[in-house]
């Protein structure tokens, strides 16, 4: 079978009959050069099936599932709230971030923020051709830029604090629920006094210092991702 992966955000099932949109159709007739009867396969949250060419018409392809051929996941939450940073670092970090594995990212207006926009439509394009690339069904969501209060709010998480002023570098498995586990990465600034109170005081939270070195945004969250994704799994 083709090594293409598409995502597919409506619903799928074996035997339906079906159109891509005009990008993901440009993409395999002009690109990829597939040819009718070909196969690749189309995902979203309820799992992969093998789908095969029907033709293309007025440069759209037409195409049938043939058959599932991944289940739907079951994996745990891992959320990041982050400050948003400048594009070019922004962009390898939301690709890497979803090669490994967050489900949700939740952009923070700190205090020292200084990038205080961000480009969700590019965001989507991004965490969508990254799950395509890394195998990936479960595509992850991306909330609008809010408060550091806002986040806080969501009673609904573990929470790790990256913190640079903890003496504690190990993630304790043990305190971790039933809930998403969300990571909170600090502006390049770092988090004010305030903010750092604020966290602290959140029911559960773990701060951890992932380095003794002061590391770029980027750097810190692939860092944090990884140790713990390492003590999840």
């Amino acid at each position: 079978m083709s090594n293409i992966r598409l995502f597919f955000s409506a619903a799928l099932s074996t035997d339906i009959t079906d159109k891509l949109d005009k990008s993901q159709s440009h993409y395999l007739n002009k690109v990829m050069r597939v040819k009718e009867n070909e196969v690749f396969s189309l995902f979203n949250k309820s799992g992969e099936w093998e789908a095969k060419i029907l033709g293309v018409s007025k440069n759209i392809v037409e195409f049938k599932t043939t058959k599932q051929i991944k289940q739907k996941e079951s994996i745990k939450e891992l959320w990041l709230a982050f400050s948003p940073i400048k594009s070019n670092y922004q962009n390898f970090m939301i690709q890497k971030a979803t090669e490994l594995g967050v489900t949700k990212f939740l952009p923070i207006i700190f205090d020292r923020t200084v990038v205080r926009k961000i480009n969700k439509e590019r965001f989507e394009k991004i965490v969508i051709e990254a799950s395509e690339q890394s195998n990936r069904i479960n595509v992850p969501t991306i909330e609008d830029a809010q408060d550091l209060k806002s986040l806080l709010k969501k009673n609904s998480m573990d929470l790790i604090f990256t913190d640079l002023n903890s003496n504690i570098n190990k993630v304790d498995k043990s305190k971790f629920t039933d809930k998403p586990v969300c990571i909170i990465i600090g502006p390049e600034g770092d988090f004010s006094e305030t903010e750092r109170e604020k966290i602290l005081s959140f029911k559960g939270v773990q701060p951890i210092k992932i380095n003794e070195n002061i590391l770029r945004s980027e750097t810190a969250i692939i860092s944090a991702i990884s140790i713990v994704n390492y003590v999840i799994n």
